[in-house]
C-alpha cells in the first residue's frame, strides 16, 4: 500500500527507544523525512547515520516547553505534516506510595507538555487545512494496570484533550488520534517487572514469564508491528478518523469496546 507520505514532513518524539523508535524508521522506509526528538544526543546522532537524508535532529527534554521554538525554527518554512507524540512513563507505584510531588511531576511530564506542544503546532498546520497528530499512550486508559495509577490517571487527561480538540477542529484537515498499547517487548515494560519483583520478592524473568501469560495471544508485542499501524494513522490514507482511541493489547482488555 502507497501512504503518500514520501518527501512528507513528521516529528517524532521520544524517536531513539522502543515504539517511538519503531515509528522513526517505519517512517523512514516510506521515504518521510522526521524530526527525531530525544535527551540522548548520542543516540540520535547514531539514528540519523542510518538515512541522514531523511532524518534531522533535536536534542533536548521533550517535556520542556522551551524546546518548542527550537524545533519551529528546525521546520522553517516547511510544511508539517504530522506528530508523533510520545515521552516515557512516570514510576511505577500504588495509590497510596504516591507522593503529591509525584502527581505534580506526572502532570508535567504526560499532559502539560502535550497540551502546549499540539496547541503549538495545529496552529502551524491550520494555513495548509492538513495534519496528523498521532498520541502514543497506554492501554491503562481503557483498563487500569496494576502500580500505574499516574500514568492511567494523566493519560486520561490526554485522551480528553485530544478527544475535545478534534471534534472542535474537525473541518481543518487535522485528525487527532491516539494508540494505546498494552504490554511490548521494548525497555518501557521493565519498570513495571522490577516493581512487581519487589513486591512479590520473585526473579524478573519469572515476572515476565507470568504477565506474558496473562496475555490472551500469550506474546508480547512487537514494535515492529504497532509501527505499521501508527504509521497508516500517520499517513492521508487515514483522513476519515479522528478522536479516537486503537488498543494494542493482544487482548488484554476485557471490556466490549476495548
Amino acid at each position: 500500500m502507497n501512504l503518500h507520505i514520501s518527501n512528507r514532513l513528521f516529528i517524532v518524539s521520544g524517536a531513539t527507544s522502543g515504539l517511538g523508535k519503531a515509528v522513526a524508521e517505519a517512517l523512514i522506509a516510506e521515504g518521510a523525512i522526521i524530526i527525531a526528538i530525544a535527551r540522548n544526543e548520542e543516540r540520535l546522532k547514531k539514528l540519523q547515520l542510518t538515512a541522514p537524508s531523511q532524518i534531522e535532529i533535536v536534542s533536548g527534554d521533550i517535556t520542556d516547553i522551551s524546546l518548542i521554538q527550537t524545533i519551529k525554527h528546525t521546520i522553517g518554512t516547511r510544511q508539517l505534516s504530522g506528530i508523533l507524540v510520545n515521552a516515557s512513563g512516570p514510576p511505577a507505584k500504588t495509590v497510596l506510595e504516591t507522593t503529591i510531588t509525584d502527581w505534580d511531576e506526572a502532570y508535567k511530564n504526560i499532559l502539560r507538555w502535550k497540551v502546549a506542544f499540539v496547541q503549538a503546532f495545529v496552529q502551524e498546520m491550520m494555513p495548509y487545512h492538513y495534519g496528523r497528530i498521532l498520541f502514543i499512550e497506554s492501554s491503562s486508559i481503557k483498563q487500569p494496570i496494576e502500580n500505574l495509577v499516574l500514568s492511567t490517571a494523566l493519560r486520561l487527561g490526554v485522551v480528553g484533550f485530544a478527544k475535545t480538540l478534534a471534534q472542535e477542529i474537525s473541518k481543518s484537515g487535522i485528525t487527532l488520534n491516539i494508540i494505546a498499547p498494552g504490554a511490548h517487548d521494548t525497555p518501557a515494560i521493565t519498570r513495571l517487572h522490577i516493581k512487581k519483583s519487589e513486591q512479590t520478592g520473585l526473579p524478573i524473568e519469572e515476572v515476565k514469564k507470568q504477565g506474558i501469560q496473562e496475555i490472551p495471544l500469550g506474546i508480547l508485542g512487537n514494535a515492529e508491528d504497532f509501527a505499521s499501524l501508527a504509521t497508516w494513522l500517520l499517513s492521508p490514507v487515514s483522513k476519515f478518523i479522528t478522536g479516537q482511541t486503537f488498543s494494542i493489547d493482544g487482548g488484554s482488555i476485557k471490556s466490549i469496546f476495548g
